[in-house]
């Protein structure tokens, strides 16, 4: 029995967040977290993309117009997101907390 509840928890049956949820809950976080107005002469200064999957989780690298990197590791059963900065030109990387994805994500109305 318990083998068929942890078997219907992933996105496959409904419970989880697509890939497509997760790039729109951190697509939404940068927008509202990060000033985007640099970036407004040249959008590819800054964006978000999808950068890798497992079984449990996505991972979505935000670029910033510095360079600066933060890959968000996304729980597919729960939206829970864990955050990690990374600066490439001077190897340094940092924990920077975690985030419930389901507030950054559209209400269906």
């Amino acid at each position: 029995m318990l083998l068929l509840l942890v078997s219907c928890r992933d996105n496959k049956g409904g419970t989880g967040l697509t890939a497509e949820e997760a790039y729109e809950g951190v697509s939404n976080y940068c927008h509202s977290e990060y000033d985007w107005s640099v970036a407004a002469g040249n959008p590819s200064m800054m964006y978000v993309e999808m950068s890798g999957e497992t079984e449990t989780e996505y991972e979505l690298t935000f670029r910033s117009y510095t360079g600066a990197l933060v890959c968000f590791y996304v729980e597919k059963s729960s939206g829970t997101t864990r955050m990690v900065e990374r600066v490439p030109t001077l190897n340094i990387e940092n924990e920077a907390g975690t985030i419930n994805l389901h507030d950054y994500m559209q209400k269906a109305e």
